[in-house]
C-alpha cells in the first residue's frame, strides 16, 4: 500500500515541529517515508487530496461493546469494526459483554483471531471472576498472557471488597489492570435513572450519585491498601471527580474514564421517555457535566471513550423501566467532542490512553509504522437515522448537531479511504 497525502494539516501537539503544519506524507507499505512540505507522487502512489484534510495519530477508544459472541444480532465483531473504522479508530478496547463471557484464555484468543487483518486492532478485556458471577477470580495471568489488556465483569459492582483486594494484588505480579465498575447495587437498588428533581418529576426510581461515589471511596481505600493498578471504567458526578482527584495526588495508581455522552447530555433529556437514553451510568446534572469536562482538562480524568453498546430494537423499543441501558457512540464520538471541546483538545483526547492498556503509542515521523486518521474538523450537519454504521440504532445522538467529519484510517498497511 504506498499513499501521498497531499497538503494534510498534521494535529500532533506533541511534536512542535510538525503541530498544525501542512505537510506531504508518503507512505510506503504501511510506513512513514517521507514527510516534507512538498512531495511528488511516485508511480503506483494513491494521491489523497481531500478538502480540509487534517491527519492525528490512530483514534484510541478504551472501552467498547459489540455483541459477538452470543449476540451477533446487535453487532458481530467484523461489522463492529468497520464501524469503528469508519469512525476514525485504529485502536478499541473491547468490553467482555458477550454470551459467554470471555474468563479463559481461549477466549480472548478467539476474540483476537476474529479481528485480525483490519485497519482497527482489537484488544480484549477478560472478565474479572470466572462466568463474571463475582465469587471466584478468572484465570486473569492466563488471560494476559493470551492478550486481555484488563480484567472487568462489565458493568457490575464487585460486591465482595476482599475480592477486590485479592485481584489487585494477585495483578501486580504481571501489571495487570483491574477494572471496578463504579455503582453500589445496593444504594442503586431499583433506580434506572439519576436521583433527582428529573426523576421525581417523571415518577422513575432514581439512583443516587452516592451509588457511585460510595462504591469509588472504598475502592480507591482497597487501592491505597494492596497497590496495583486499578481503572474506574465511565464515571459520572462532580464528586467522583474530586475523590479521583485526592487519590492521585496520594500517589495512588488509579485511572478514569468518562462515557462522551455524560459529558454532551443530562437528565433532562428524559423528558420524552426515549429509551435511548437509559444508560449506566444514568445521566446526571448540568453541574455533573460540567465539573467531568473540568475534569477531563485539567487531567484528573484521564481519557474518553464512546462506552458504545450496540442493542437490539427488542431491548430498547420497550417501557422505559425494562429497556436495556446502553447507547451505540463509536460514530458521533468525533462530531460531539469536537463541538464542546474545539479540535485540538478533541484529537489530544482520542489519541491518549494506550500506556495504560500496555499498549504502545504510535508516533508521526519518518521511519515508523502509519497509524494515522484522517478527517475534516469543521463543518457542522445533523446525525440521522441513515448516518448510523452499526446494526443497531439505539444512539442518543439522533437529531443531534455534530461538527467535522470523518474520512477513514490508515493503519496495518490498510486504509479505508
Amino acid at each position: 500500500m504506498n499513499i501521498l497525502l497531499k497538503s494534510a494539516k498534521i494535529v500532533c501537539p506533541e511534536n512542535k515541529d510538525l503541530h498544525l503544519k501542512k505537510r506531504d506524507i508518503l507512505i510506503k507499505n504501511g510506513i512513514i517515508e517521507k514527510i516534507a512540505t512538498s512531495i511528488e507522487t511516485p508511480s503506483n502512489t494513491k494521491e489523497v487530496d481531500f478538502k480540509n484534510l487534517h491527519v492525528s495519530l490512530g483514534w484510541f477508544d478504551s472501552g467498547v461493546s459489540f455483541g459477538e459472541p452470543g449476540h451477533e444480532e446487535r453487532e458481530t465483531i467484523a461489522n463492529g469494526l468497520t464501524v469503528a473504522i469508519k469512525s476514525g479508530f485504529t485502536d478499541i478496547v473491547l468490553y467482555p459483554n458477550t454470551y459467554p463471557v470471555p474468563d479463559t484464555s481461549s477466549d480472548v484468543v478467539f476474540l483476537k483471531e476474529r479481528s485480525l487483518g483490519k485497519s482497527t486492532n482489537l484488544y480484549p478485556l477478560g472478565t474479572l471472576t470466572k462466568n463474571a458471577e463475582g465469587v471466584d477470580l478468572a484465570e486473569l495471568f492466563d488471560m494476559k498472557n493470551a492478550g486481555a489488556v484488563g480484567f472487568y465483569d462489565f458493568k457490575q459492582q464487585i460486591v465482595n471488597p476482599n475480592l477486590l483486594k485479592i485481584a489487585l494484588l494477585y495483578a501486580q505480579n504481571f501489571e495487570g489492570l483491574v477494572f471496578s465498575h463504579p455503582q453500589d447495587i445496593h444504594i442503586k437498588g431499583k433506580g434506572i435513572v439519576h436521583e433527582g428533581v428529573v426523576s421525581t418529576r417523571l415518577g422513575l426510581k432514581g439512583i443516587p450519585a452516592l451509588a457511585e461515589e460510595l462504591q469509588i471511596a472504598r475502592d480507591l481505600f482497597i487501592l491505597e491498601y494492596t497497590g496495583g493498578k486499578l481503572h474506574i471504567p465511565t464515571i459520572s458526578t462532580a464528586e467522583s471527580v474530586k475523590l479521583i482527584a485526592n487519590a492521585k495526588k496520594k500517589g495512588l495508581d488509579v485511572s478514569c474514564s468518562v462515557a462522551i455522552h455524560n459529558l454532551v447530555f443530562t437528565d433532562e433529556t428524559l423528558e420524552d421517555f426515549d429509551t435511548n437514553f437509559k444508560v449506566s451510568p444514568p445521566l446526571r446534572t448540568r453541574q455533573d457535566s460540567k465539573a467531568l469536562v473540568k475534569g477531563l482538562k485539567d487531567g484528573t480524568i484521564d481519557f474518553v471513550t464512546s462506552d458504545h453498546i450496540p442493542i437490539d430494537v427488542e431491548g430498547k423499543r420497550v417501557e422505559f423501566d425494562n429497556a436495556m441501558d446502553g447507547s451505540i457512540g463509536l460514530e458521533t464520538a468525533f462530531g460531539s467532542l469536537n463541538n464542546i471541546l474545539g479540535m485540538e483538545e478533541t484529537i489530544s483526547l482520542l489519541t491518549k490512553g494506550r500506556e495504560r492498556f500496555g499498549l504502545e503509542t504510535p508516533a508521526i515521523k519518518e521511519g515508523e509504522k502509519a497509524c494515522l486518521t484522517l478527517f475534516d474538523p469543521d463543518g457542522e450537519h445533523i446525525f440521522g437515522v441513515e448516518d448510523i454504521l452499526s446494526t443497531s440504532e439505539n444512539s442518543m445522538f439522533l437529531g443531534a448537531q455534530l461538527k467535522g467529519n470523518v474520512y477513514g484510517v490508515i493503519n496495518n498497511n490498510k486504509t479505508s479511504i
